[in-house]
């Protein structure tokens, strides 16, 4: 565990360094685009690109977010004018909410597919559970999305049934309760994240599913079954756990998700996560907001491999032997 944790240190370095170099590699800076304001002074923008260090060398700009950020201090936002930190987390907060939602469904429903598509293969329901899954896989969740606002559009105009599809909360509503206000938010993040989760639970289910059949062709099934062991026991006890190593570990892949947003799924959804929050601080060279968030995201993918061997450690204790 020490020696991962060391591991930590130059691959944070390393990934930090690149991430730098291909930002400050991009023409011009955040002041480019002031700088073609007729109303901003020469002597303003040097101003400005003295006190946000843009004057320095980028080794010196480097070294200052470097100890900034490891003391916790992500730095400012140059659009907003405002620490980095208290900019991204509403965002971050939003982006989780997609996140989590969209993963207890893909986990959940991915499953139950996989395990009844192994138990019963190549029956009707199977082969067409692979039919949706395959398209599920080879169409794009942000044209997903724009299917589903169609849909939700015409169904609108159709029956008068409003489904709530852009946003995050109805602004109609006036002093709600907390219970109230999560259930409107709950409402507005259910589409997004159930278009986020559909390529994902066709993911997982063909996954499962082909896990699940390799197990239970082993001979230590066949001898379970020989032993008169019920058929429950067999399948969720002795083959689903074995099938379900592969999905343990990649159970840490989730964290840097937890930074990174639902991609552009928010976008499509006018749903203000993280992701809308990189593409403006990209468009407008927003040095720091860029760096320490792509920096927590390689962080949590680090860390997130970590979690991945102790859970794989901790479900099959062969590793830990070997």
């Amino acid at each position: 565990m020490i020696r991962r944790l060391l591991q930590l240190i130059p691959t944070f370095l390393i990934s930090t360094v690149v991430l730098f170099a291909i930002v400050q590699a991009a023409p011009g800076d955040f002041l480019t685009q002031l700088s073609q304001n007729p109303r901003i002074t020469a002597e303003r923008l040097d101003q400005l690109r003295s006190i946000y260090r843009l004057d320095q060398p980028v080794i010196v700009q480097y070294w200052t977010w470097l100890t900034n950020f490891l003391q916790g201090n992500l730095g400012e936002s140059f659009a907003a004018n405002q620490p980095v930190w208290e900019l991204a987390a509403p965002r971050l907060w939003n982006s989780l909410i997609l996140v989590l939602i969209s993963t207890v469904l893909a986990y959940g429903l991915g499953i139950a597919i996989g395990v009844y598509g192994a138990l019963r293969p190549y029956s009707l329901a199977d082969r067409l559970i692979s039919v949706f899954a395959y398209f599920g896989l080879g169409i794009p969740s942000f044209f997903f999305g724009l299917l589903v606002i169609f849909g939700m559009v015409t169904l609108k105009q159709n029956t008068g049934w409003d489904v709530p599809i852009v946003g995050k909360s109805s602004g109609a509503l006036q002093d709600p309760s907390p219970l109230r206000y999560a259930w409107d938010v709950f409402l507005y993040a259910l589409a997004p994240s159930i278009v986020l989760a559909l390529r994902s639970i066709a993911g997982e289910s063909r996954f499962i599913r082909g896990q699940m059949l390799e197990v239970m062709g082993q001979d230590y099934i066949r001898t379970a079954r020989a032993k008169g062991l019920g058929a429950n026991k067999i399948t969720y006890k002795h083959a689903f756990r074995n099938a379900s190593l592969p999905l343990v570990a990649s159970l840490g892949g989730l964290l840097p998700a937890l930074i990174g947003g639902a991609g552009f799924i928010e976008v499509v959804f006018a749903w203000p996560g993280v992701t809308p929050l990189l593409l403006d601080s990209l468009a407008t060279q927003d040095l720091y907001v860029v760096i320490s968030i792509t920096a927590l995201s390689t962080v949590l993918y680090i860390v997130g491999n970590m979690v991945s061997d102790i859970l794989l450690a901790a479900v099959d204790p062969r590793i830990r032997f070997s």
